[in-house]
């Protein structure tokens, strides 16, 4: 968690694998979220590949993932919410333990998996320990459909053809099952989700094809982007800063309430808005800004906690606050429907940074696009910019926890 008083502090946070066996394993996290875009889990997805992308032997491949799981912080990366992993016979047996929170995992049964000669009881044993069982990949096997009288929840790749996904729904729907939609990545694949009845999607929490449509700014807004574009300054103007927070009340009861809460631990009450502002410093206010801009409340801590992930992974991988402010901008955009070039001017950025935005230009840029690019688990998009997978994976994983822990403060404030 990002430090109350200081900006670097580093957590205690999930890592990634590494090479294992002769390969390399990529951790890879995605919510679940219902209709309406609220957060219904997490699905986290373990890659092992060989030296040139080469697949590796389920001998091999079994025990780097279940390495993986071991080593990750999963309260850290789904916070209160169920997690959805891919399941490997150690972990469906009960042989090997990777949480302890029985109820909120979910085992994500591969179509090879369910063709394992064992396949009904390892479920019934994970079904006897309090777990849930999804069928991953659903297309209606013999397999499978033994399967499915005991799964929880069905996953259907909305990449097939619209015919056979009705047939694949209808058939999850008559046993009782909850259907995610996966590949949710844009909108049109959404649509056709919810039209033949999918009860969750699963995708980028950002919709990078989603067209911006909102051009126009509230006064509040305008005064959340001036905080931002004064905070983006070099040297910044503290005397600005505090004249831009004490300007609007919105802003000056958060910082108050902020630094007041139990985040802090101070032994007295703060009550001058320059006082705070300082307390605070330019990392919290940046993100406190965002949140006054997307109206972070309780309800919508995983909004923010997903822009501030952004931010915090890209501020690791380009080792400045430049990188902080790209992954802020750009997921604030996303998140609020706002056009990227009016948040742009807006905010009065470098022309460096304004060019990583808005065309992915230059080390920032790269940055940006790598962390998009791991965000739709695209493993080639982020080798195209020259990163490697495993850095942004681990990146992006360590941001998680520090991130929800920043937007609970924000959003709670106590």
């Amino acid at each position: 968690m990002t430090s109350p008083l200081g900006d670097d502090v580093a957590p205690a946070g999930p890592r990634t694998a590494g090479p294992i066996g002769g390969g390399e394993t990529t951790v890879l996290r995605q919510p679940v979220v219902h209709p309406d875009r609220s957060v219904f889990g997490y699905a986290v997805h373990v890659r092992v590949g060989g030296p040139s992308g080469v697949p590796l032997p389920e001998d091999v491949t079994e025990p780097a993932v279940e390495t993986a799981y071991r080593r990750l912080d999963l309260t850290g990366l789904a916070d209160d919410r169920p997690v959805l992993l891919r399941a490997t016979t150690g972990l469906l047996s009960g042989s090997v333990a990777v949480w302890y929170d029985a109820a909120r995992l979910v085992l994500e049964v591969t179509p090879a998996l369910t063709r394992h000669p064992e396949a009904d009881a390892l479920v019934a044993a994970t079904t006897a320990r309090g777990s849930r069982v999804a069928l991953a990949d659903y297309d209606g096997s013999l397999p499978q459909d033994r399967l499915l009288p005991r799964a929880s929840l069905v996953k259907v790749d909305l990449r097939r053809g619209p015919d056979q996904l009705a047939d694949l729904v209808s058939r999850a729907h008559a046993a009782g099952a909850t259907v995610v939609g996966e590949h949710a990545d844009d909108a049109e694949r959404v649509a056709l989700a919810l039209s033949l009845g999918a009860d969750l999607l699963q995708g980028p929490m950002f919709q990078r094809d989603t067209p911006p449509v909102r051009r126009t700014f509230s006064a509040g807004e305008l005064q959340c982007l001036e905080l931002v574009r004064v905070l983006g300054q070099d040297p910044v103007d503290q005397h600005a800063v505090v004249r831009t927070v004490a300007a609007d009340p919105e802003l000056s009861m958060r910082v108050l309430h902020l630094v007041n809460s139990s985040a802090f631990g101070l032994r007295r009450e703060i009550d001058s808005v320059q006082q705070a502002v300082v307390l605070v410093g330019p990392r919290q206010l940046h993100a406190l800004a965002i949140a006054s801009l997307i109206q972070a409340r309780p309800t919508s801590v995983a909004s923010l906690w997903s822009v501030l992930t952004r931010a915090t992974a890209c501020h690791a991988l380009a080792g400045d606050d430049a990188g902080y402010t790209a992954g802020l901008l750009s997921a604030v955009a996303a998140q609020q429907s706002l056009d990227l070039g009016e948040l742009v001017e807006r905010t009065g950025v470098s022309g460096a940074l304004a060019g990583a935005l808005l065309r992915h230009e230059g080390r920032l840029g790269k940055v940006l696009a790598a962390v998009l690019a791991h965000e739709e688990n695209d493993t080639e998009g982020v080798l195209a910019t020259g990163l490697e997978p495993w850095d942004v994976a681990h990146a992006y994983l360590a941001a998680v926890p520090q991130a929800l822990g920043t937007a609970t403060a924000l959003a709670f404030g106590d």
